[in-house]
């Protein structure tokens, strides 16, 4: 089907032909010609601009088109029709702009709607048939097995049966696609890049990801921004401004030449069209980053907010629990009873579920398919895998009413570091305990520092967990003050008095924070992972699950701003300028057209600045992105050997000394942990210096890689140096080395998460035990 081109194509491509015809004309002396031509301009500007006044006074609405209708009237009155002609010509130009940038600063969010998915592939299994049959997205519920093919949308939020390679572009703006194991979830939105993949449905159709996309897009530019509502008002205001000088003029001079030469000029096209443009055009870029201001007036808020809330689960930390420990009583191999608990929870919906399955995977165990899977409501999930009843869920279930040492002894040591507990029970007893944390985003502490480099002047976290915990949080990524253990109303109690300090911005992402997000100057919720309450009732949405992109969108709005007053400026001042020549009798009408419409082109030029990217860190080169993805691997592959540190270190007693298993691991560390240490700092703390612009970053990473080097020299002396006697004073000397080893590694994986692997794109934060941990707390 031809699309027909819409009106503002039609007047400009119409009022441009008269002009340049007439000018023709009078170039070859047929001037009768080119006054008629020039008239049959002029007339069309006036029905047009007469029809838009009369389109105004019917909604009851101010509108300084009657400038329009007056300057092209009075063209007509003096016989000024090629001042006329080129009247209509600027009017066209800038409604063919306006309806060019709005439609450019709607394409990234228009195309999510049109890409909204309606149909799911539903797999049936039983005794005797496996089916796949399309329904309804609508009709998918919360544990519906299903199937998403080659180049298809995922339609649903789900957890991974299988590996998958995603294109997150749609909802993230990232170009790469991601990699994503078996067992992690899935947002709907995203296209399967890969081959077909299965999932397990953990929410519906109404409250998935890409409905709650849907549903932002369907709120965003719905209303204006103050600044732009104060342009239409400051236009208005500048209709008797403008009559008041055309007439002064008239009373003047005696010529009402003089008045129409005033009216051509005074057009408050950069009040109109350069402001909105400028404001559209941030709204554009954001969504273009993925995040979703919703409307011009929220872009204009986060532009001058200078006070910051921030909830700490899933906003400064991941939200994601993620296993950091398996303990499992003498006898039991806990890396058995994590495989069957984690090929159990391959099809359980619950929270923790995803976290059990991706530890076992990244552990490279091998899971088995569950059968006679049954949820038991309060307690958790039972099933037979490999021919052995499995239980995954609460310790009363599990344990029973006698609980065994090792049990106590799991639970002292989750209620001091505040973990979360799974129990797995296997044939009928307890076989371990699941320890879960919530660590830190890698990303936060740099995610502080570029808001306080955007203009946040006071940051505070402000959370329901516990004081402890929330401190150590807030002392690793930054914050000027930390306000724990508060409930919504005590949220909104700490939001009330920061904003005594200046206009506010709340981030958080969970359904207690919606009050919260809905009383600050500008609410900003995390959607990457669904959407919530939290979405609805925040004002900035974003859908990338990268918090740094908050410090990049306030920048943006801030930019946008700067640009949107610079056109209005510039373009309101030449204006000005040039009604009080044409008033003295210096501008004739013609020449006065032809000046004003290149002071609006002028007003536009710049506003559309805010559309182009600012000048920033430039992208990091794809050798390097590929460089640190394989140090990543190897980073990975080495933790367990960082944790095997700790274990040893525990097992060593004065009682009985034994000095094999500090052997075997002074020789794995001299053979998988030096050389693996020794590349980072020869290829790794290369990329970060080049992707941050200078050295000064990586003073750190360097000074542990020497220290690292340094401790496991230490341990080597002095294992040679031990003689066959081991004596209590040489035990503790071991302990102690290798207690020191292990927590320089554990700062040192940080500092590496922090500086070098999140700023890789793709390369995700492992979910493991060398993170920094503070628990989560529900």
């Amino acid at each position: 089907m031809v699309r027909r081109p819409s009106v503002p194509v039609v007047l400009f491509v119409v009022a441009t032909t008269l002009l340049a015809a007439g000018g023709l004309a009078w170039l070859l002396d047929a001037d009768t010609a080119a006054r008629w031509t020039w008239l049959a301009g002029t007339a069309l500007g006036l029905v047009s601009a007469l029809a838009t006044t009369l389109e105004a006074v019917r909604d009851r609405r101010p509108t300084v088109d009657v400038i329009a209708v007056l300057a092209l009237a009075g063209a007509i009155w003096v016989d000024e029709p090629f001042a006329g002609a080129m009247i209509t010509v600027m009017l066209a130009t800038g409604r063919l702009l306006e309806a060019k940038a709005d439609a450019r600063a709607r394409r990234e969010l228009s195309l999510l709607v049109a890409r909204a998915p309606r149909t799911a592939h539903r797999r049936t299994v039983d005794a005797s048939t496996d089916t796949v049959v399309d329904v309804p997205v609508a009709e998918v519920v919360v544990g519906d097995h299903l199937l998403v093919r080659t180049g298809e949308v995922v339609p649903i939020d789900g957890r991974l049966l299988d590996d998958a390679v995603l294109d997150e572009a749609a909802l993230t703006g990232e170009s790469r696609p991601v990699e994503l194991e078996a067992g992690q979830d899935v947002r709907s939105g995203v296209v399967n890049a890969g081959g077909p993949v299965e999932l397990t449905a953990t929410t519906t159709a109404e409250h998935s990801t890409y409905a709650g996309i849907v549903r932002l897009v369907e709120q965003a530019q719905a209303t204006s921004a103050p600044f732009v509502r104060t342009a239409d008002r400051v236009a208005v205001l500048f209709v008797p401004l403008t009559l008041v000088v055309a007439a002064v003029a008239w009373a003047v001079a005696g010529e009402p030449v003089r008045a129409v030469a005033v009216l051509v000029v005074a057009t408050p096209c950069p009040l109109l069209l350069a402001a909105p443009i400028a404001i559209m055009s941030g709204l554009s870029r954001a969504a273009g980053m993925g995040v979703v201001i919703k409307g011009g007036s929220a872009l204009e808020r986060l532009a001058t907010g200078t006070v910051l809330l921030s909830d700490k689960t899933g906003t400064l930390t991941q939200g994601r629990p993620e296993v950091t420990d398996v303990l499992a009583p003498e006898g039991v191999d806990p890396d058995e009873a994590l495989r069957l608990a984690a090929s159990l929870d391959q099809v359980s919906a619950h929270v923790l579920a995803g976290s059990v399955v991706h530890a076992a995977r990244h552990r490279g165990l091998v899971l088995d398919m569950p059968s006679e899977v049954a949820e038991v409501h309060g307690y958790g999930i039972e099933g037979i895998v490999s021919g052995r009843r499995v239980r995954v869920g609460k310790a009363a279930w599990i344990v029973g009413e006698e609980v065994p040492r090792w049990i106590r002894q799991a639970r002292r040591r989750a209620d001091l570091d505040g973990s979360l507990t799974v129990f797995v029970g296997v044939d009928g007893g307890p076989a371990c305990a699941l320890l879960l944390s919530d660590p830190i985003r890698p990303d936060a502490p740099r995610t502080v520092r570029a808001l306080r480099e955007a203009g946040i002047e006071h940051i505070v976290l402000v959370t329901g967990d516990r004081s402890d915990i929330a401190e150590m949080v807030g002392r690793v990524v930054g914050v000027d003050a930390v306000v724990a253990e508060v409930d919504p109303e005590g949220k909104l109690a700490t939001l009330a008095r920061e904003s005594a300090r200046g206009p506010t911005i709340m981030v958080g992402d969970g359904i207690n924070d919606a009050p919260a997000l809905a009383a600050a100057g500008v609410g900003v919720a995390l959607a990457s992972r669904g959407a919530t309450a939290s979405s609805e009732a925040a004002d900035v949405v974003l859908t990338v699950d990268r918090i740094e992109a908050l410090a990049d969108a306030i920048l943006v709005a801030r930019r946008s701003r700067r640009i949107a007053m610079r056109a209005v400026v510039v373009g309101m001042g030449l204006s000005l300028v040039a009604m009080v020549v044409a008033a003295a009798g210096h501008l004739p009408p013609a020449a006065g057209a032809a000046l004003q419409e290149g002071i609006d082109l002028l007003a536009i030029a710049i506003a559309l600045q805010a559309v182009l990217p600012a000048r920033g860190r430039r992208p990091m080169p794809a050798g390097d992105i590929s460089d640190a993805r394989r140090l990543r691997i190897e980073h990975d592959a080495v933790l367990p050997l960082v944790e095997r540190i700790r274990a040893v270190a525990d097992g060593l007693t004065t009682d009985e000394p034994r000095l094999g298993a500090v052997v075997e691991l002074r020789e794995a560390l001299q053979a998988e942990l030096l050389p693996h240490e020794r590349h980072d700092e020869a290829v790794l703390v290369p990329i970060v210096a080049r992707a941050l612009g200078g050295t000064d970053a990586t003073v750190g990473l360097s000074r542990t890689h020497a220290e690292i080097e340094h401790q496991v020299g230490r341990l080597s002396r002095l294992v040679d140096g031990v003689e066959d006697e081991v004596s209590p004073e040489d035990v503790v000397e071991l302990r102690r080395v290798l207690y020191g080893l292990y927590a320089v590694l554990r700062l040192h994986n940080a500092q590496e998460e922090e500086l070098a692997f999140s700023l890789v794109p793709g390369a995700a934060p492992h979910r493991g035990p060398d993170s920094m941990t503070p628990p989560a707390q529900t």
